[in-house]
């Protein structure tokens, strides 16, 4: 890798909460899933045991809330909403065909990854009270069986979402070309950069080298 050619977007410390939370999120899903469909009761299976699952479950559950908890501190700065973004929406039909021609004046996050981003910070929160609500032994005996019924019904729903969320995420990072590779060294190319945020380019480009990454 020639980092005079790379721009550094992801520190380490970031990358590695993100692959943590992405291995514990699958695992809670898988668990997650073989109890809400009975025909991918084998998923379950990731974690052992029926009953070795139902424990780790929630507690996977939690390790997913802090590492979110640790990347919305880290990133929320760059994800609020911008003037600029109104130029993303309205060229998103190029965005989504692959042409960059126009500049769009886009930041760190494009208006895309910044819905994304909120989408997936506020299921989690919903995961999260849902699942103190109905996690035994510990908390659902304090919670009447209503409430319960009711955490159930918000479990699941907003996992579904999440894991729509997480799966479309995924699958528009292996669409544009260098942002897995991105996400596991920390480095972009500067053409990469140039050409999906433009204006995070210009930004970087005017700071010393020891600046790069957006910090």
């Amino acid at each position: 890798m020639n980092k005079r050619d790379m721009i550094l977007r992801t520190r380490f410390p970031e990358r590695a909460c993100h692959w943590v939370m992405v291995i514990c999120f699958f695992l809670a899903a898988f668990s997650g899933l073989s109890w809400f469909f009975p025909t991918l009761s084998g998923l379950g299976a990731v974690l052992g045991t029926p009953q070795m699952a139902r424990i780790l479950h929630p507690f996977l559950g939690v390790v997913v809330f802090l590492a979110l908890v640790y990347l919305f501190v880290r990133f929320v700065k760059y994800n609020l909403p911008e003037r600029e973004d109104l130029a993303w929406f309205a060229n998103v039909k190029d965005v989504l065909l692959g042409k960059h021609d126009k500049p769009l004046l886009i930041g760190k996050y494009n208006a895309g990854q910044k819905i994304l981003f909120w989408g997936i910070m506020s299921l989690i929160s919903v995961l999260l009270l849902s699942g103190l609500v109905i996690w035994r032994p510990y908390f659902a005996p304090a919670f009447p069986i209503p409430l319960i019924r009711l955490g159930l019904f918000l479990h699941a729903a907003a996992g579904i979402a999440l894991i729509l969320l997480i799966l479309g995420h995924a699958y528009l990072a292996f669409w544009v070309k260098g942002s897995i590779a991105g996400m596991i060294t920390g480095y972009v190319s500067r053409a990469w950069a140039r050409s999906h945020h433009d204006r995070w380019y210009r930004q970087i480009s005017a700071k010393p080298a020891k600046s790069e990454g957006g910090e």
